[in-house]
């Protein structure tokens, strides 16, 4: 492959300066950056390389913080359930709570801004019900026998959350904990924006400020082992303090409560029906967040620097899809690319200049020791983004972490190298291009556009036992030939006519949660204007309980377009005999048994529906015609080749497309095409790690036959025979 050199980004530490310019050469690195708990070279300003510096705008000055411990970041948390056995309770608050990590705010008036509540009965207790023991650090509760109680209270973070995190994994010994300040508060603000300028000032060599990333740091908890507790990467939990809060409450024009945000525990997580009042929370976040970025951002240019945001740390308030962004003067967004839906939450922002994916795996201990296989998870890594890549790339790629460990792996390096030329490659190729597109689909939630391509992501790209069936829809979107938007149901009220510009809408998840709606489907207006647009010739694809929410006699609120039901136990007494499986569209190519992960049990097909695939007595996957159109029922989709297929497939079929399916195509599933019809080329790219051997379809109809090596990707002419 052609030598080139630009678009790559490397670590580096006070340690291996040689070895980072002679790594820079090798991999056509045109960037070079520091990482947290590492320090910038000065020898390397003058390498020919764009210098990337880390900044924190909360923390790394710990002398402030410990001078101004009331402007400290905060956190709202609850206690777990507890059940009363007589007429008084007290509950300790920090059971189960890093102590390093977190301090009682005993400052700030604790009957305005803490909460008791019966969880039993709903209620909150009055506050003359209870007091604090602050020697114990305990409440103690006028109590109801047997009832269930929790306290929700303010915490001081008096050690950042990443930066602790850091320090355990990388068993960092006497490094002192980094305190988290609050950005917001009068003092610090003003401090804040002048120790930006004297940064500036004392660092000239440096290009591009990476922000990491502003105020607020996501959800992240510790308990008293170390062990992550809980973490939530959308989790506004840890932006609140009481002046904050009395901001919101001038600007929503009501009185704010703790529950708002602790949610009876779950904190709002992205699989929580948001609540009104918390949705308001969020937006007043960004808005706040957005004016004060763009203060630091005018320093920055000011300065003759460009600012770039790290979709990482402490983002919450600058959701990268939503109005706010483009206000904010950002010049870039860096993130981890875990997936391909993760590189696609970076690639598909716009508002900035470019975009840059940081590549795994991250040059950590955890990885990188004796016994250690990098080139493993970085083949995985590589081959995932980069059908994300052929869809929408970022501009630039990168790696974090230490470079000193990933030294002692010579065919990591060497692999490191291939994957830089092979993104420089494919990105002179497409760039400016569009790629073919056979439809175009929305994926219908509460969260619509504020989580584009982060739906169904738990924290970044983890796998969770009951998530990766659903979250796999979302991976398999990330490459395939649609253009891909989120909505959600305020959008449809919103805009009567929205539904109009899709031809397949998709409702992924469990019952009752963001993801599928739960109440709203209980909306006529909603409801309605679904069927309609299915009914006039679109195309519907539900996964795992699509539109369930029990009432008005039905779980699937859609069950008369789904053709399908589930058996709660309400409707035991009426037989079901729609139980044959028939051949289909949808299944024609799919080779061997599918894969439907957690799938869901006692789903029955009504009749008139067509049942593809059942398993023990419940469908697994069903169709129905509604109207002039078609609905898919799948109880489940894990991120796989064969899956991807089987969802390609079920979006032309429900878009009554189907003669679309052989353009810009692989008769094996394994090997994907992807054409650029503004720059007269298409790939085939081998996805797996065999060779492969498949026909190509190219959009008038003709063939040829192809033969792929492990991951190899190679490139046409449309004008070629």
């Amino acid at each position: 492959m052609e030598k080139q050199k630009g678009q790559v980004t490397i670590p580096t530490d006070m340690d291996v300066i040689k070895d980072t310019v002679r790594l820079a050469q090798k991999w056509g690195a045109d960037a070079v950056r520091d990482c947290d708990g590492t320090e910038f070279p000065i020898e390397l300003k003058d390498a020919g390389m764009k210098v990337y510096a880390t900044y924190y705008t909360t923390r790394k000055d710990n002398a402030w913080a410990k001078a101004h411990p009331q402007e400290i970041q905060q956190m709202y948390l609850m206690t777990p359930i507890v059940t009363a056995d007589s007429g008084t309770l007290r509950i300790r608050l920090m059971k189960g709570l890093h102590p390093e990590l977190l301090k009682l705010n005993t400052d700030d008036d604790m009957t305005r801004w803490w909460e008791v509540i019966d969880r039993s009965s709903g209620e909150v207790v009055k506050t003359a019900d209870w007091s604090f023991a602050e020697e114990d650090g305990e409440v103690v509760i006028k109590s109801k026998p047997f009832h269930d109680y929790t306290v929700s209270f303010l915490a001081y973070i008096i050690w950042d959350p990443v930066h602790m995190y850091n320090a355990t994994v990388n068993n960092w010994e006497g490094v002192e904990h980094q305190m988290t300040f609050d950005v917001r508060q009068p003092k610090t603000h003003a401090f804040t924006l002048k120790r930006l300028e004297r940064y500036i000032e004392t660092h000239p060599y440096v290009d591009v400020l990476r922000f990491t990333t502003f105020f607020h740091q996501f959800t992240l908890v510790f308990d008293e082992l170390r062990r992550e507790k809980y973490v939530d990467w959308y989790g506004y939990s840890a932006s609140v303090s009481p002046y904050i809060l009395e901001q919101f409450e001038r600007e929503a024009g009501y009185a704010f409560r703790p529950e708002y945000i602790i949610d009876q525990g779950y904190y709002n997580n992205q699989y929580r029906v948001p609540s009104r009042q918390y949705l308001d929370f969020v937006a007043f976040q960004r808005r706040e967040v957005a004016k004060l970025i763009k203060e630091m951002t005018d320093i920055t240019h000011a300065h003759g620097k460009e600012a770039m945001m790290f979709l990482g740390d402490h983002w919450i308030g600058t959701e990268p899809y939503m109005e706010e962004f483009a206000t904010t003067g950002l010049d870039a967004v860096v993130g981890s690319v875990g997936n391909g839906a993760t590189l696609r939450l970076i690639s598909d922002i716009k508002g900035v200049s470019y975009t840059e994916g940081r590549l795994l795996p991250y040059f950590f201990p955890d990885t990188f020791h004796e016994g250690g296989d990098p080139v493993k998870e970085a083949k995985e890594n590589w081959v995932t983004a980069r059908r994300a890549i052929l869809r929408k790339p970022v501009d630039r790629i990168g790696y974090g972490g230490y470079l000193k460990l990933a030294l002692d792996f010579p065919e990591f390096v060497a692999y490191v190298e291939d994957v830089c030329n092979q993104f420089r490659q494919l990105y002179k190729e497409i760039a400016g291009g569009t790629p073919y597109c056979a439809a175009k689909v929305a994926v219908l939630n509460c969260w619509g556009k504020s989580r584009s391509w982060g739906c169904h992501m738990v924290h970044h790209a983890i796998y969770f036992k009951k998530n990766y069936s659903y979250a796999g829809v979302i991976e398999a979107l990330s490459g395939a030939p649609f253009d891909v938007s989120f909505i959600s149901f305020s959008d449809i009220l919103d805009q009567p006519d929205l539904l109009k510009q899709f031809d397949v809408v998709l409702n992924i998840g469990d019952a009752d949660t963001a993801h599928t709606g739960g109440e709203w489907w209980c909306n006529p207006a909603i409801s309605s204007a679904v069927k309609r647009f299915v009914y006039e010739g679109g195309g519907l694809i539900g996964v795992g309980e699509p539109c369930a929410h029990q009432a008005n006699g039905h779980f699937f609120q859609l069950s008369t377009v789904f053709g399908v039901e589930k058996e709660n136990g309400f409707t035991l007494g009426y037989d079901k005999y729609n139980w044959q499986e028939h051949p289909h569209f949808i299944t024609e190519d799919a080779g061997g048994t599918l894969d439907f992960g957690e799938g869901k049990k006692n789903i029955y097909a009504l009749e008139g529906a067509t049942v593809l695939v059942k398993q023990e007595e419940s469908v697994q996957l069903a169709v129905n015609s509604f109207g002039a159109g078609r609905a898919v029922y799948i109880s489940g989709l894990p991120y796989s080749l064969q899956n991807s297929r089987l969802l390609h497939r079920a979006v032309l079929w429900s878009a009554g497309k189907e003669d679309m399916l052989r353009c810009w195509y692989s008769h094996n599933h394994n090997v994907e095409v992807h054409a650029y019809p503004d720059n007269r080329r298409y790939c085939a790219v081998n996805n797996t790690d065999e060779r492969q051997e498949t026909v190509i379809y190219r959009a008038d109809g003709t063939s040829f036959a192809l033969a792929l090596e492990p991951a190899q990707i190679v490139w046409y002419d449309m004008e070629e025979a």
